[in-house]
């Protein structure tokens, strides 16, 4: 059974997949771009990664201490198409994906530690990492291009709970979660794809939001580090219709 999360991988990797979906904006001149197709593949990646290594399946908790960055949205599409439960808060959760690891690790408390490095160009972690935590990085370009669930994920388990306390099931999160506060559907363009500003200061909840609603609609997402100054002339290159 499919779930809004896995039909939203399905579209983004068809129709026009070569178009930009993901341009990231990050500190010393960082500008990544993954269309619809390196997007999926990333993601893919990731929820082989997690299956495979971590042995995650549906109402598995992922717990992503990490700040809004264009491997954080990755991370989260992975876990939901594989039917998890993505945790953004410090709640219990059986695996952690933390770009600070070690005190992480040595915390104890879940499963599986996963250490991100943030750096556009970090082929591994910088350093040695502490026993029994796994470089993302490092591990995830040998595993598969393409992502088939052993376990059908399950429409009513969370996908996730905001900081509001309100639980998303996978069923809506899409049409729930993935929301645009401040922005009406009647006030754009409803031909237009949109191409949407997140500002990733807002935090990681704003960011997966508001990138699912763009998503969704066939648009794509600019998300750009505080330290990135915006001005007109990358609002202008990038093309960017909502902000």
């Amino acid at each position: 059974m499919n779930i809004p999360a896995a039909d939203l991988m399905s579209a983004l990797r068809s129709g026009q997949s070569t178009a930009p979906r993901l341009t990231w904006y990050g500190p010393d001149a960082e500008r990544v771009e993954l269309s619809g197709r390196v997007l999926d593949n990333w993601v893919a990646k990731t929820s082989n990664l997690l299956q495979d290594e971590l042995d995650a399946e549906p109402g598995t908790r992922l717990r992503l201490d990490l700040p809004a960055h264009w491997k954080s949205l990755v991370l989260a599409l992975a876990a939901w198409q594989l039917g998890m439960e993505v945790v953004l808060a410090d709640g219990d959760a059986e695996l952690l994906a933390t770009a600070d690891p070690g005190p992480a690790a040595a915390a104890g408390g879940v499963n599986a530690v996963l250490a991100v490095a943030l750096p556009a160009l970090a082929m591994r972690w910088p350093g040695e990492l502490p026993s029994g935590v796994l470089d993302y990085a490092a591990e995830v370009r040998s595993h598969g291009d393409f992502f088939m669930a052993y376990v059908d994920p399950e429409p009513d388990r969370t996908a996730l709970r905001d900081a509001a306390g309100v639980d998303h099931p996978h069923g809506r999160l899409v049409e729930g979660f993935g929301a645009l506060p401040g922005v009406a559907d009647d006030g754009a363009d409803s031909a237009a794809a949109p191409r949407l500003l997140v500002q990733a200061g807002d935090g990681l909840e704003a960011a997966l939001s508001r990138a699912l609603w763009a998503w969704s609609r066939d648009g794509s997402v600019v998300l750009v580090h505080p330290d990135v100054a915006l001005t007109e002339r990358l609002l202008g290159d990038e093309r960017i219709s909502l902000r």
